[in-house]
């Protein structure tokens, strides 16, 4: 099995778990004299059961992942620096200062990053992300995971 194909198991896993926990709340307590669907623990022993295969599963691409975890850190990153960025404020000029007691009290502002250079600099980020995405899309198709 790929890691591509591990993280789609576990993802199926996650919903089968949700699905589960949601049987349970429907159906641990009911009004006397309902018909309750399902067994609450039942419902709970294959809770149980999922949360051993969702482990296991997730311990196996860990393992995996093992070899480019410097990329997926990397990812992640450079997504929360694109975030940062996306609200840094480039304003240059006559600005309204809305903190000021006054209402409407005219500021004048520098930034040392423009509005186009915010932007350059995110859209070359975004390009670095994509970059890594696909190398990390490949690692997840063609790296195979011992044992499962």
């Amino acid at each position: 099995m790929t890691i591509k194909q591990a993280l789609k198991l576990k993802n199926k896993l996650v919903q089968d778990l949700n699905k589960l926990t949601e049987k349970l709340h429907n159906n641990n307590s009911i009004i006397e004299g309902n018909t309750r669907d399902y067994s609450a623990k039942e419902l709970l022993a294959e809770m149980y059961v999922r949360i051993d295969e969702l482990t296991a599963i997730k311990t196996q691409i860990h393992k995996a992942n093992a070899p480019v975890y410097d990329k997926i850190f990397l990812l992640s990153e450079l997504k929360s620096a694109v975030n940062k960025l996306k609200s840094l404020d480039c304003t240059s000029g006559l600005a309204v200062d809305f903190f000021s007691r006054r209402s409407e009290t005219s500021i004048v502002k520098t930034a040392e990053i423009s509005t186009v250079e915010r932007d350059n600099e995110i859209q070359f980020l975004e390009n670095r992300i994509e970059e890594l995405q696909e190398e990390l899309d490949y690692h997840n198709i063609t790296t195979e995971i011992e044992g499962l």
